[in-house]
């Protein structure tokens, strides 16, 4: 990895902390996606994962702290700029265009990233594997959620991002979909050399592409390393059994 990559496209949280009035969601937590990189965030329920994903963006304040990508400070700026600088999330529910078809949803995450059509070229073999160029000219909202799901996270690299922020790309997904994840996630760093920070809660995934993850709990990270060590750790196997069951607090923020 060059200095230059590194200078222009990496993810640095420092310190940072959000409040909802006197509602700690997390605090002084710092760390760093490099580059073209890899890193999981895990951690029970109501943790802030989501949250934090919505500070990165731009649809949520950073009570302290700030976000850079590369030497470019990006915590309160808007989604739309951050999203040209090249910061681009995935959600937990599909997000797609309904009423338009697979084409047309595509060609909108170029346009609204100023992009031009020989993306969808680069973009071929992936759309190919997960059966969405069989369904070009097919309504994107008829089609099966596995697809819609899938055509989504492809809409996301369409913009041709420097940094993917992926929140639960496997949530809804049959099990035997969600191997799609993993050549999702590789074609973003291979073929378009995308940082990625990844939330997720399927472990197995986790396992299998992340070199190393966070774990977030009651507001504090407590533990980072690589995932089959670090979920080996007595206090991050208390964290979960002891999470809430209820769905993350943060998501409806």
């Amino acid at each position: 990895m060059t200095r230059q990559a590194l200078s222009t496209s990496a993810l640095h949280a420092d310190r940072i902390a959000k409040s909802f009035g006197g509602l700690k969601v997390f605090n002084d937590v710092s760390f760093t996606v490099p580059a073209g990189g890899l890193l999981g965030v895990i951690g029970p329920n109501g943790a802030g994962k989501t949250t934090m994903i919505n500070i990165f963006t731009g649809r949520l304040s950073l009570t302290s702290g700030q976000v850079m990508l590369g030497e470019t400070r990006i915590d309160g700026r808007s989604t739309f700029e951050n999203a040209l600088m090249g910061l681009v999330r995935s959600f937990q529910q599909t997000a797609i265009f309904n009423g338009h078809s697979v084409e047309t949803n595509l060609i909108s995450a170029l346009r609204f990233s100023k992009r031009d059509r020989s993306v969808l070229e680069r973009l071929a073999p992936l759309l190919d594997q997960f059966g969405l160029i069989e369904n070009w000219h097919r309504n994107a909202d008829v089609m099966p959620y596995g697809l819609q799901k899938m055509l989504g996270l492809a809409m996301a690299l369409a913009t041709q991002p420097k940094m993917l922020l992926l929140d639960e790309p496997a949530a809804g997904l049959e099990k035997s979909e969600r191997v799609n994840i993993d050549a999702y996630v590789k074609f973003a760093q291979e073929e378009f050399g995308c940082g990625v920070l990844l939330v997720e809660h399927d472990m197995e995934i986790i396992k299998r592409l992340c070199p190393s993850v966070i774990v977030l709990d009651g507001g504090r990270l407590i533990a980072e390393g690589p995932p089959t060590e670090v979920l080996s750790r007595p206090h991050v196997i208390n964290a979960y059994l002891g999470g809430s069951d209820e769905e993350d607090s943060d998501v409806t923020h």
